[in-house]
């Protein structure tokens, strides 16, 4: 699979990045998570507090970046933010799947916005580009689409077209991760302001917390930048 920037993208935010890495084969799900949860959460809480999160660098660039695209972060907190926060309030996280289980512990332990799309349900290369006014969009969890304004960035595949994931904001519905997922394209997503060397481990770690409780064989991790 090949991932592809529109150039009006690269022109309006110099600086965007991802990594990408594949898992195939999994299968379903050995042993308990409940360990590697807690000592993740105690690793967070020892470099965290409440108060401090907002001026944290990752979450920031994040911040800034939601603003850019018309998402106000105040209301809809970036993914990793959102998440530690729970932690740090001890709020329960909400359990999906292994799999999803399994990278939103990466995201929390890096503070990185982690994206997953079932292999399966993506045809062809991957775009990253600004979305058409009026596009519409299905995000998971959602119960009807949502028309687009056109400021978003979002990523759509290559052959339906269809897009697969409001970046780094929101993943769709018609490529979600299930329990019946065998192979996995993810995604660490990367916005001005977070540095390049942050992105690749935070895939390294995901790919290692799923293939210990869902096996599974990385296939590759690709970088790419803007």
């Amino acid at each position: 699979m090949n991932f592809y920037f529109d150039p009006k993208v690269k022109e309006r935010f110099p600086g965007l990045k991802v990594c990408i890495g594949s898992i195939s084969g999994m299968h379903t799900a050995k042993g308990d998570m409940e360990e590697l949860r807690e000592s993740v959460f105690a690793k967070v809480r020892e470099k965290y507090s409440l108060e401090d999160l907002k001026d944290v660098n990752i979450f920031r660039a994040y911040r800034d970046f939601f603003w850019n695209i018309g998402v106000d972060p105040t209301k809809v907190r970036p993914a990793g933010e959102a998440l530690i926060r729970r932690v740090l309030r001890g709020s329960p996280i909400p359990k999906i799947n292994p799999i999803v289980d399994a990278y939103n512990l990466s995201s929390i332990e890096t503070g990185i916005a982690l994206a997953a799309f079932d292999e399966s349900l993506v045809r062809g290369d991957l775009t990253m580009r600004f979305a058409e006014p009026g596009e519409m969009f299905t995000g998971i969890g959602m119960d009807e689409p949502m028309g687009l304004r056109g400021n978003e960035v979002v990523l759509s595949d290559s052959e339906d077209e269809k897009l697969v994931a409001i970046y780094p904001y929101r993943d769709a519905d018609s490529t979600k991760v299930t329990d019946e997922t065998e192979n996995v394209i993810l995604l660490s997503c990367g916005v001005p302001g977070i540095e390049d060397d942050l992105l690749e481990p935070a895939i390294i770690t995901a790919i290692d917390y799923i293939t210990r409780f869902c096996g599974g064989v990385s296939e590759y991790v690709l970088k790419t930048t803007l």
